[in-house]
């Protein structure tokens, strides 16, 4: 049996769910405009423990969202992942952001582009095919009118930058998903199970999350 708390903060949307043997058994979230995580992750984690009446000591491990997204959130995520860590010595578990987001596609044709706002035409993106499994890594990557021009199966676009997207991804077989707008913990639950099931964990002391860009500090 494996009791797993998943974090998810690499967007606007905090996330926080429980799990067991890879199923939900409670999740709380919110979106909001600005970033409150600092504020919303430690009594979100506090109120979905309670709600499934499970003693903090039976978890077995912690899951996180590991990037690419905002840095500011993803560092809140990690520092609460891995203080979690060691303070119940529990492993530590790192998730791709994107392959959250794409886990929440139901269509079983075409291919999967999961993308997260990086300001501007830039979006943080990677490909998946209809198993979920990755055919293009994680990249930043500036959209124009030639972007994913050569492919020519349906392909799904999701994720917070779908408007600026559709101004020029235009292809007839370009599909977008506007219900899927953020990555969840929800979405967690079977992801962190499999890696837990094959032993995938991270150094709890060494571990950075996936920015994929330098921070950039701007006046």
């Amino acid at each position: 049996m494996a009791i797993i708390l998943n974090i998810e903060t690499a967007t606007k949307n905090c996330s926080v769910s429980l799990s067991k043997n890879g199923k939900t058994l409670f999740c709380k979230e919110q979106a909001d405009q600005g970033y409150s995580h600092a504020e919303k992750l430690h009594v979100f984690i506090d109120e979905v423990i309670k709600e499934c009446q499970v003693d903090i000591k039976e978890i077995n491990a912690v899951a996180v969202s590991k990037g690419p997204g905002s840095y500011t959130g993803l560092r809140i995520g990690v520092s609460a992942a891995k203080g979690l860590c060691y303070a119940l010595n529990l492993p530590l578990i790192a998730i791709d952001t994107l392959e959250i987001l794409a886990s929440k596609v139901h269509q079983n044709d075409g291919l999967i582009v999961p993308m997260l706002d990086a300001r501007r035409m830039e979006v943080y993106s990677a490909v998946f095919n209809q198993e979920k499994k990755i055919v293009s890594e994680t990249k930043a990557e500036i959209l124009d009118e030639n972007s994913y021009a050569h492919v020519n199966e349906k392909i799904y676009f999701l994720g917070d930058c779908q408007e600026k997207c559709k101004t020029v991804l235009t292809k007839s077989n370009f599909q977008f998903l506007p219900e899927i707008i953020f990555p969840s913990a929800n979405e967690m639950s079977e992801l962190s199970f499999q890696k837990f099931i094959a032993k995938e964990f991270e150094d709890v002391a060494y571990f950075e999350p996936f920015y994929l860009k330098d921070f950039l500090l701007t006046k």
